[in-house]
């Protein structure tokens, strides 16, 4: 417990001084590029802290100067940290209107260029998703939790439609990424932080072209399925197993 006290106490110094160099920075280069450089730092650091090794898969399968929408499954905070950390893209989160509202971190999100989506009425949630797939269109890759909200067991909960509606109206594809190790470090509801391996997983783009509202179903169905067999495959090995996949 004194591990997760000690750790808590840096991620709290650590996010000041990222969000802080975020504000400053976003001030500087493209729509927020460098600032976000300011954020992957940050993760890094607290996974290092946490002693948290982060391996990725798949990477061949993206082109760094594509738009893209990664699609990743959500067992644990530290989902976002991998993610940020670790994945060499250029790309802005999707987040509640509530996080843009925290003194500091929220005016850094806001400078780095993270997209608003605020869920306060059925009015406002269509306005800010317009707004969003237009950002999409104009080439602007973001990640989504399309299960919406952190999973308890660290399987992959049902998905919400927001994400695939932002996907047929940009007209960009999907990126599925699959997550595995994080609910062991620190699952829903518990403050404790455990060491451990992490594997993010990357996916060939699902092009979305082809569909509409009318069969936005199918593709949700679609991504769903390729990330519930990928999580089975990354269950079904062990650690030293997935090693040899570091970075492909």
């Amino acid at each position: 417990m004194i591990r997760t006290v000690v750790i808590s106490m840096w991620v709290v110094l650590i996010t000041l001084v990222g969000a802080l160099s975020a504000i400053i920075l976003s001030f500087f280069g493209k729509g927020g590029d460098l600032a976000h450089l300011a954020g992957r730092f940050w993760a890094k650091s607290v996974l290092l802290v946490s002693r948290v090794n982060v391996r990725v898969q798949g990477l061949h399968h993206i082109d760094a100067r594509a738009t893209y929408i990664y699609m990743a499954n959500h067992q644990s905070m530290f989902d976002i940290l991998a993610l940020l950390g670790y994945l060499p893209v250029q790309f802005r989160w999707l987040a509640k209107k509530e996080l843009f509202q925290i003194p500091v971190f929220g005016l850094s999100m806001a400078r780095v260029g993270y997209i608003s989506i605020d869920r306060s009425d059925r009015k406002s949630a269509h306005k800010s998703l317009v707004e969003a797939a237009r950002k999409i269109a104009q080439g602007v890759s973001v990640i989504i939790f399309p299960e919406g909200s952190r999973s308890t067991d660290g399987g992959i909960k049902p998905f919400k439609a927001g994400g695939f509606h932002l996907a047929v109206r940009s007209g960009r594809p999907i990126v599925p990424v699959v997550i595995y190790g994080t609910h062991h470090v620190m699952p829903k509801g518990s403050l404790r932080i455990r060491s451990g391996l992490v594997v993010v997983s990357i996916h060939a783009p699902v092009d979305t072209a082809s569909y509409n509202n009318r069969t936005k179903k199918v593709l949700m169905e679609t991504i769903r399925s390729i990330m519930k067999q990928d999580l089975e495959r990354l269950k079904a090995n062990q650690p030293g197993d997935l090693g040899s996949s570091h970075r492909e």
